[in-house]
């Protein structure tokens, strides 16, 4: 079994595939860097989240040497967490299952 899983709780978003014995075959990720002075707000992370979320799963599966075919399962963060980040990720599993 191989899972896809997809973590966007707060300004790392991150894509990690592991085998069912814990492997682990990719995990890219990409920081969301607020300005100095500037904690994380939730419209601006989710927008950072939006833009990188493809990229980096076509990263995960190309370092995995895998299509998303190959993929069994897809698992994601539902919290806790920021709301809008967080739903980033789930909109992202749901649009995957369909794939």
């Amino acid at each position: 079994m191989i899972a896809l899983g997809i973590e966007g709780s707060a300004n790392k978003f991150g894509v990690g595939i592991v085998k069912e014995d814990g492997t682990i075959l990719s995990n890219p990720r990409d920081t969301f860097i607020t300005p100095p002075g500037q904690g994380f707000m939730p419209r601006p992370t989710a927008q950072h989240h939006l833009k990188v979320a493809v990229p980096i799963v076509k990263k995960a599966l190309q370092e995995a040497n895998l299509e998303p075919e190959d993929i069994d399962v897809i698992c994601f963060t539902q919290g806790p967490g920021m709301g809008a980040p967080l739903r980033v990720g789930a909109v992202l599993a749901r649009m995957l299952s369909q794939m």
